[in-house]
């Protein structure tokens, strides 16, 4: 099963992460495989970013689903990994164009230098009229060098909009997408899980301390073929075997898609009339799949109207699901 595993080192102001998506992933995967699938190299992106956001979510106290992106002006047009409060997962990615072998970050989706990576929190609970948060980077350092790895990217995210000092290490294949998060945070022990920051003292460290900058170095040791081969156990002791390091139950990430014909209803609605009108009259129906989990929701003339005439267009009629 996918595990996400939570570390504290004792006595540091440090915490970890380690997540290990097997049959979530494997999932994701399956469900692509009727549209043709992602070449290799998109495959191994989405993974990585699967696995960022099982981290990123499970490292903040928030109700509602984080939200990572990735787009720009390479083949890759979008690439889309959503995780939810309960660490339920999914992502999907829209190829424009031709896949080289071997294509990196930049050439997927980067080729001009233009590329961006957002994250946004989406709140379960909205208030009337809030808008989700969002966060926005561009994919290159800062001296406007493209960045090939994306844990780079979320690193400098990290570092710009929250100030922590993060190491990120990425791996994914088609059996693993996996992810070791090692964070620096102001306060010691337990209290580094309960957000108590201390801003002053905070943001006079960054970079700067020894404890942090020790464990993220051992971090970086972990080869990718490790990664996404070792258990969590095996993992840990090999990088740590010298730190005090505590731990906590793991967490279970799962496949889930949350598409309903509910809300492809709501979608095809705020086309109006006249778009699905013209739908129904070309091709007798309007067919929509999910890109995430390739579910199918069809509407007849019959359903489509009812979409503007129901009262509540929040109610689509019942219609077979594929």
């Amino acid at each position: 099963m996918s595990e996400l595993h939570k570390f504290l080192f004792d006595g540091l102001p440090v915490r970890g992460m380690l997540v290990r998506l097997t049959d979530s992933w494997q999932e994701i995967l399956k469900r692509r495989q009727a549209a043709g699938g992602y070449p290799v190299e998109v495959m191994h992106l989405l993974g990585e970013m699967t696995a960022a956001g099982a981290l990123m979510q499970g490292n903040i106290k928030f109700n509602g689903a984080l939200i990572l992106q990735i787009f720009g002006d390479g083949p890759v047009k979008l690439a889309v990994a959503e995780v939810q409060p309960d660490l339920s997962l999914r992502a999907t990615a829209t190829v424009t164009g031709t896949v080289d072998a071997g294509s990196s970050l930049s050439q997927l989706v980067n080729v001009n230098n233009e590329g961006r990576c957002a994250i946004t929190l989406d709140p379960k609970d909205k208030l009337p009229g809030q808008q989700p948060y969002q966060g926005v980077v561009p994919l290159f350092g800062d001296q406007h060098e493209k960045l090939e790895n994306l844990g780079e990217v979320l690193e400098h995210y990290m570092l710009q909009s929250e100030q922590l000092d993060t190491k990120l290490i990425l791996a994914a294949d088609g059996n693993v997408a996996a992810g070791l998060l090692i964070q620096r945070l102001p306060v010691k022990g337990l209290g580094n899980l309960e957000g108590q920051i201390d801003w002053d003292t905070h943001e006079d460290q960054i970079g700067l301390n020894e404890d942090y900058k020790r464990i993220a170095l051992l971090a970086g040791t972990l080869k990718r073929e490790e990664l996404l081969t070792l258990d969590a156990d095996t993992i840990l002791r090999r990088l740590f075997w010298e730190e005090q390091v505590t731990r906590f139950e793991p967490l279970t990430p799962s496949f889930a898609c949350s598409c309903s014909r509910e809300r492809v209803g709501n979608m095809l609605h705020s086309l109006g009339t006249a778009e699905i009108e013209g739908l129904i009259e070309e091709r007798g129906q309007v067919a929509v799949a999910c890109e995430f989990c390739g579910a199918q929701y069809e509407f007849d003339p019959v359903d489509a109207a009812q979409i503007f005439t129901h009262q509540n267009s929040r109610q689509p009629p019942t219609a077979t699901v594929h």
